[in-house]
């Protein structure tokens, strides 16, 4: 019996715009192993900020260093931003993320340049966003709900300079691939969002 064909799934898209939600039930409705890559950049920007340099961090990356839960902090958020634009970080995770998304019978990846860069003749591309002010409020009752009460304006102020950052690095700047869906989420629910994902991945994957 031949083993199952990969399949790619592609979703890139700002933060806070409902990405990784999206990408987790796309992966559970049609069994697909799934990755959020953010959590590679966010794992070496936390090694970052205790002191590592950040390629060394990017290259003697496991997976240990993905179930840290200080990866979901502001701080790490931030490093994260700032790291990614180092060409030679990367460099040092495009391997592993390739690998991942073109295992035996498919995968998920989400991040900011999975349909662009990593994964350009992936199956099915997705590009999630949703304004400023609407993630911005997502991401500050997120903070409210772990003990940070950190200013509205600060967690939009600090949104809106990372999607600067992102947008106009040299290095894999943020933007839908061609050919991807845009699926702005900023009035639609959870379960409507996922539903317009589920139907398009679907639709590919019977084409």
């Amino acid at each position: 019996m031949n083993p199952p064909q990969p399949f790619t799934v592609a979703i890139d898209g700002p933060a806070a715009a409902g990405k990784g939600t999206i990408s987790r039930a796309v992966a559970e409705h049609f069994g697909l192993a799934h990755l959020d890559t953010g959590l590679l950049y966010r794992a070496v920007g936390a090694q970052v900020l205790d002191g590592v340099d950040p390629v060394a961090a990017a290259r003697t990356l496991d997976h240990a260093a993905l179930e840290n839960p200080r990866l979901r902090t502001a701080d790490v958020a931030q490093a994260a931003s700032k790291i990614a634009v180092i060409q030679e970080v990367r460099d040092a995770l495009f391997d592993f993320q390739r690998a991942f998304a073109r295992r035996a019978g498919g995968a998920v990846l989400d991040g900011r340049d999975i349909g662009t860069v990593i994964c350009p003749q992936a199956e099915a591309k997705l590009f999630v966003t949703a304004s400023a002010p609407v993630r911005a409020a997502r991401r500050w009752k997120e903070l409210q709900a772990r003990g940070d009460h950190s200013p509205f304006e600060d967690v939009l102020a600090d949104v809106e300079a990372r999607d600067a950052r992102d947008s106009a690095r040299a290095a894999a700047p943020l933007r839908a691939a061609e050919g991807a869906l845009v699926l702005d989420t900023s009035e639609l629910t959870i379960k409507a969002a996922v539903s317009a994902a589920v139907d398009y991945v679907a639709a590919l994957r019977a084409a």
